[in-house]
């Protein structure tokens, strides 16, 4: 009995100790502007963390920035509540972590979609152009009239990579393709405005587009509300939206931000963390599109088969991508 109660306050003890590692580590994470249910960028992130949570049994904290001037004292606050690795979501949030991984250099800090050159900071970001060049791609081999369209968020330059990458791929199907392109804003808000989402597709299907692909956040709500009311396609991104309008979407250039963010916890907890540069395309599997149940029967096999072997093509190095320059 007595070797039976050492052996359990052993056991007790370990299981203690393992608790207090659990606790030691606080993960946290700040989304941008949309919200973490924008069904889009920030809920892949959003998703990415949860998985993290299921896994290990470890909660993480969480903001999101609402105001512009919120992202310096959010990303600072997580870091002050000792927060071991922060994840801040956005190019916009490259100024917060900045002056936070400065103010806090013990911290750990990892940026999607930037590069902030510090020694305690690591940036992932993708070669959207690679995703968008495939679903590109597909718009143009399903298109009947010839014409498809793009609808983006923010007019900035990452924005502008998705467009160039679409374009570039609807020209390599069709050489003749015709390809509309909006953006939606020029300020924040144009991550979150469904209504003129819808408003620019609508104009695109009036001018002869029967695809359009939005790279909008938020507002790509209502550009695939749009093409389901019109009878055309849409093209969803960052997560997989393929469910939101079964028969409507074509597909999704799916961007693995639930990946980089889960994996951002899991190495800052194992130790394995590493700041730098983290470049994430078809060949690291960090972009692609989505094909499942609910768009096998719109997205032809012909179409997948030869999608398959554009993305080998870039893989190899035969179809080299164009990357968006800003002048």
């Amino acid at each position: 009995m007595k070797k039976w109660k050492l052996a359990a306050l052993a056991a007790a003890a370990v299981a203690v100790t393992g608790v207090a590692k659990a606790d030691d580590f606080k993960p946290a994470i700040v989304f941008d502007m949309g919200g973490k249910f924008d069904k889009s960028f920030n809920e892949s992130a959003y998703n990415g963390a949860e998985e993290f949570k299921k896994s290990t049994g470890i909660d993480y904290m969480e903001f999101e920035v609402t105001q512009v001037s919120q992202r310096e004292q959010a990303v600072k606050r997580m870091a002050k509540k000792g927060a071991s690795v922060v994840v801040a979501m956005g190019f916009a949030q490259a100024a917060a972590v900045e002056k936070a991984a400065k103010a806090y250099p013990d911290t750990k800090f990892t940026i999607v979609d930037m590069v902030v050159d510090l020694p305690n900071v690591q940036s992932i970001v993708f070669k959207e152009h690679e995703g968008s060049f495939l679903v590109g791609m597909a718009a143009a081999m399903t298109s009947k009239t010839g014409k498809v369209g793009f609808v983006g968020g923010m007019d900035i330059p990452l924005i502008r990579k998705f467009a160039l990458g679409y374009a570039e791929g609807a020209k390599y199907a069709n050489p003749d393709a015709e390809v509309f392109q909006n953006m939606t804003g020029t300020t924040p808000a144009a991550w979150n405005d469904p209504t003129k989402g819808g408003e620019l597709a609508k104009s695109q299907f009036d001018r002869g587009a029967d695809v359009v692909y939005a790279a909008a956040g938020g507002t790509g709500i209502g550009v695939y509300q749009a093409a389901k009311d019109a009878g055309k396609f849409a093209i969803g991104v960052d997560s997989n939206q393929n469910y939101l309008h079964p028969g409507t979407m074509l597909t999704s250039m799916t961007k693995r931000v639930d990946v980089a963010v889960r994996e951002a916890f899991e190495t800052a907890k194992a130790g394995t963390w590493k700041p730098g540069i983290k470049v994430l395309g078809l060949k690291e599997g960090g972009v692609g599109y989505a094909v499942d149940e609910h768009n096998k029967s719109v997205l032809s096999e012909d179409v997948i088969a030869k999608l398959e072997q554009a993305r080998a093509d870039i893989i190899a190095g035969k179809i080299q991508v164009k990357e968006y320059k800003p002048n």
